[in-house]
């Protein structure tokens, strides 16, 4: 009966992909506007396919490179995984950005008609990129499943399956450890590399269109425009990707490790452990296209209620169903009490949407810190800058907390369900609840995906407007869009930035277990002085990351703004609509930065560790402990401290604090150029390091281990 429940993951995951297909090709089918707004969308496709494929065929390189090395340190099984979970990432990136930058022109189309039809359509297409990333993990991520349990179950008489199954299974979880290596290596890559595209095309366009010339945002005399609307949608979702990725397989790796130690699972209980993640998952896709039918309005209503709607209505139906999958393994596990596992999904579920409402209201322009941060423009650039600071660093306390609270709840209820295991190591398996939380807080990722990826299509159709003449109240529309897409775009940051948390504390534990296991002597205490040294390397690793990053968008931010003079000064006529700007080198600029920045911090979150590993394994248990604590830190301060910044800007230009070309205005846009690394470059690949580090530590532990035998 288990085996056959596991059947159910790569079936959704198929039928995710199917509504993909569907709402991509209703998408594409309606229509495009006219022929200047489709001339438009067609140079923003142009250049993010230039810009796609040239990313692609550098991460072709590092795969080929990293894989070898894999076949030949651990084995070539993992090596495929590794290939497979990068190409599935990378082919969930290429579908998004297909369908995102042709649904630009059809949303500003439909927004000349109403809000509400804009919203279908630009809601649908992030949908479609939510259901691709998460239908292409999870078939992956499944199938590699199935093929290790059944693949396991084969090798075992019948007479052994009780007592070498569980050791078994977790000799062979190194093939799906790859499969998330791959998938969190790509998913890194595709955040860096086009969060440093989009920041350094948006920040040139601003500061030297709207501070120094004067002229509206998505203006066309502007030259970086057409790369600002390519960076919108570049790197869309890998965030989430690897996050996702990272929750379905902790608990599944946790449990193989437990499974392995003894005392912990019966065989039944170990196989249901195994396969549950990936169910839920797999029931979060369903309730996430059911979600879809909710996210519906009316002109004049309030956006954001149509798209909470559809992520409560998604919730619900998944706390449901998620019940159901426990009461199932309840009944057939005669050493446990598994029902108490729902506690620990529905406290990373409820911790997960109060992290959204908290992040809501640091970011959106209808609270207060929003506010704050608009009415401080009326003194300055500087006085902007440290408002957002200051609310980025407060935002951080709640979620934080709430991240603790769901920590300890969600280990109660998993040492309540199996109240008869032994602790081993001194791991207790109400790890595993925590592990489980992390799933229930990105079960509904499609839906999450689509309320946020929807956000820059929106960005996009009204830099579309603007360029192509529109009247002023379908820019108004599309704003309102946006607006409201920045706020759930931060949202689902949060949601991306405590599972990664969760996930990486979950395989921390599996690592240290293994470790333990095969080294009897390993333990991490704070009186070793490796351990110590190692927690402040970690803790630095962030703040290192976080600085090549945004000294990239800084570097490719001077080229471009540069550019965008040197056009203005050059060219003849752009002010006055008589030439038209060579958006095609600025194009060139933010994708040659882009490729050229992105390969250091990418290539260091996968050295460094491996090197601390095969130096000195518990040294890299203090790295990974304290680079997860100040890289969750990091990441919800500066994903908020963006938004804010961002959306203050837009509360300005509603009208408020002198509106449009004011000198509060002037200084919110020097604000938000300062905000723009900070939420969609160095911010959301903060949850994608710790997750990556954590899991290419797992993935290489036999090597670390290998090494240690030989001293």
């Amino acid at each position: 009966m288990t085996t056959q429940v596991a059947w159910l993951a790569p079936i959704c995951a198929l039928i995710g992909i199917c509504v993909a297909g569907y709402l991509g090709s209703w998408v594409l089918k309606q229509d495009p506007g006219s022929e200047k707004m489709n001339s438009i969308s067609v140079k923003i496709q142009q250049g993010a396919k230039a810009f796609l494929m040239s990313e692609y065929k550098l991460l072709i390189i590092f795969m080929v490179v990293v894989g070898i090395v894999m076949a030949v340190a651990l084995s070539p099984i993992t090596a495929l995984a590794f290939v497979t979970g990068g190409v599935l990432s990378a082919a969930a990136g290429y579908v998004g950005m297909h369908v995102a930058t042709r649904a630009n022109t059809r949303t500003a189309h439909a927004a000349e008609e109403s809000v509400a039809r804009a919203l279908n359509v630009s809601f649908k297409s992030g949908l479609t990129m939510g259901l691709c990333v998460a239908s292409f993990a999870l078939l992956g991520l499944s199938l590699w499943l199935i093929a290790l349990v059944f693949g396991v179950m084969a090798g075992v008489a019948p007479d052994q399956l009780s007592a070498d199954f569980m050791t078994l299974i977790h000799e062979n979880v190194g093939m799906v450890e790859g499969f998330a290596t791959g998938a969190s290596a790509v998913a890194l890559f595709a955040r860096v590399g086009g969060g440093i595209y989009t920041k350094a095309a948006d920040v040139g366009a601003d500061l030297v269109g709207k501070v120094e010339a004067g002229i509206p945002e998505d203006d066309p005399r502007n030259p970086a425009v057409i790369a600002d609307n390519v960076g919108d949608v570049a790197g869309m979702g890998a965030d989430l990707f690897e996050s996702y990725t990272g929750a379905i397989l902790a608990p599944t790796i946790l449990a193989a490790t437990f499974g392995s130690l003894g005392g912990y699972f019966a065989t039944n209980d170990l196989v249901w452990a195994v396969v549950t993640p990936v169910v839920i998952a797999a029931c979060g896709i369903i309730t996430s296209i059911i979600g879809l039918f909710a996210v519906r309005t009316k002109e004049g209503a309030a956006l954001h209620k149509a798209l909470n709607r559809g992520t409560y209505l998604a919730a619900a139906l998944e706390i449901i169903v998620i019940f159901c999958i426990f009461f199932m393994w309840n009944s057939q596990s005669t050493e446990a009490q598994p029902i108490w596992l729902f506690g620990s999904v529905i406290c990373g579920l409820v911790a997960g949407l109060a992290i959204g409402k908290i992040t809501e209201y640091f970011c959106s322009d209808k609270y207060n810190p929003v506010h704050k941060i608009a009415e401080s423009a009326e003194t300055g650039a500087a006085t902007v800058i440290i408002e957002g600071i200051g609310t980025g660093m407060l935002s951080t306390i709640a979620p934080i907390v709430l991240v603790a609270l769901a920590i300890i709840g969600a280990y109660t209820f998993g040492n309540m369900a199996f109240p008869n295991a032994a602790a081993e190591g001194g791991i207790a398996v109400g790890l595993f609840g925590v592990g489980l939380a992390a799933t229930g807080m990105l079960s509904n990722t499609a839906i999450t995906i689509g309320v946020d990826a929807y956000g820059p299509v929106a960005d996009n159709a009204g830099g579309i407007a603007e360029m192509a003449g529109l009247p002023e109240e379908v820019r108004d529309r599309t704003d309102s869009l946006d607006a409201v897409g920045n706020t759930t775009a931060a949202i689902a940051k949060g949601f991306a930035i405590s599972s990664a948390g969760l996930s990486a504390i979950s395989l921390f534990v599996s690592f240290q277990a293994t470790m333990h296991h095969s080294i009897p002597d390993f333990s991490l205490t704070l009186t070793d002085p490796m351990i110590v040294a190692g927690i402040f390397i970690g803790a630095m690793m962030p703040f290192m990351f976080a600085a090549l990053t945004m000294g990239a968008v800084s570097r490719a931010a001077h080229a471009m703004v540069e550019e965008v003079r040197r056009q203005f000064r050059e060219i003849p006529g752009i002010m006055e609509y008589k030439a038209e700007p060579e958006y095609d080198k600025c194009v060139g600029i933010s994708t040659t930065s882009a490729l050229h920045e992105m390969m250091t911090p990418g290539i260091l979150a996968i050295v460094i560790p491996v090197v601390i590993g095969c130096f000195n394994p518990a040294m890299l248990g203090g790295f990974l402990a304290g680079a997860v604590s100040t890289g969750m830190l990091m990441a919800i301060f500066m994903s908020n401290a963006g938004g804010a910044w961002d959306n203050a800007k837009k509360y300005i230009e509603q009208g408020f604090h002198g509106g449009k070309g004011s000198e509060a205005h002037k200084a919110a846009v020097v604000g938000d150029t300062v905000g723009d690394p900070f939420k969609d470059t160095s911010g959301p690949s903060m949850n994608i390091l710790i997750n990556l580090m954590t899991i290419v530590s797992l993935t290489f532990s036999p090597l670390f281990i290998a090494i240690q035998a030989m001293l």
